[in-house]
Order: structure tokens, then sequence, then C-alpha cells
């Protein structure tokens, strides 16, 4: 799994003019799955991104009681080293990484996190307000 991690003022996503998830203060996670991730992959980075100490004063979301917005990104696992096309062998497909992604956002709630998403596989607008600006990249 990868999660590019910011800290924001505000974000908000919406699909087809209709708003499916906002948050004020707290982190927007742009989440990408691959083909050997599984429940363990999805536990690690949930707790990592509820306990990571990037916020105000070095605390985290669970310090804060932060709500996070989860935005499924498949495009994370893009392979760009070969042509000018990006390769998306490396993300899973839906069927694979919905359920994961299910998975990080019912764990984040499990503990104790207030939990926005998108709408998995959909084309999705998303706006952010970025403070710091404050944009980490989480790999496992």
């Amino acid at each position: 799994m990868k999660a590019v991690v910011q800290t924001v003022g505000e974000a908000e996503v919406t699909v087809n003019g209709e708003r499916v998830g906002a948050i004020g203060e707290g982190l927007l996670v742009l989440l990408g799955v691959t083909h050997t991730d599984g429940d363990a992959e999805a536990r690690w980075i949930a707790e990592k991104l509820w306990t990571l100490r990037i916020m105000a004063e070095e605390r985290s979301a669970s310090d804060l009681g932060a709500p996070i917005l989860l935005v499924s990104q498949f495009t994370l696992y893009a392979d760009t080293r070969k042509g000018r096309r990006p390769s998306w062998n490396a993300a899973a497909p839906g069927p694979v990484a919905e359920p994961l992604f299910e998975a990080v956002a019912e764990r984040l709630r499990a503990l104790g996190a207030h939990v926005e998403t998108g709408r998995f596989g959909a084309m999705m607008l998303v706006r952010s307000v970025n403070v710091g600006p404050n944009t980490i990249l989480l790999e496992r």
C-alpha cells in the first residue's frame, strides 16, 4: 500500500457535482493498493495514519481527534520508467483493492477516527487546502 498524506485546513470530494465527503482541519489521504497487499497492510497503514505525528505541534490525528478524508488513488502505482504512457500493472484491480480500501477505513473508525471517503472507482474532484504545506508518502 501507498498513501500520500497531507495535513489540510479543509478538504472535500465531489462526484458529478454531489459532495460525497468533506472534512475541516485534518488529514487528506490518497490511498493506493497493489496486488500483494492484504489485511496486514491495511491494519498497518490505518494505525500509522492515526498515530503519525505530522499535525501542529508534532501531534497526531489521534491526539487531536482530527478527521480523515480517505480517497482511493490507483495512480499511485503508475510505472513511468518506460515510454510516455504510464503502466497501471502494479495497481490492484477494483475487486481486490476496494475491500482493502474499505478495511483501512473501517480500521481507522475502530481506532476512533472520524473518516469520510470519496467514492471508489468514480471520477472524483478533490479539493483541499494543504497546511504547511505538509505532504508525506507512506509505503508498506
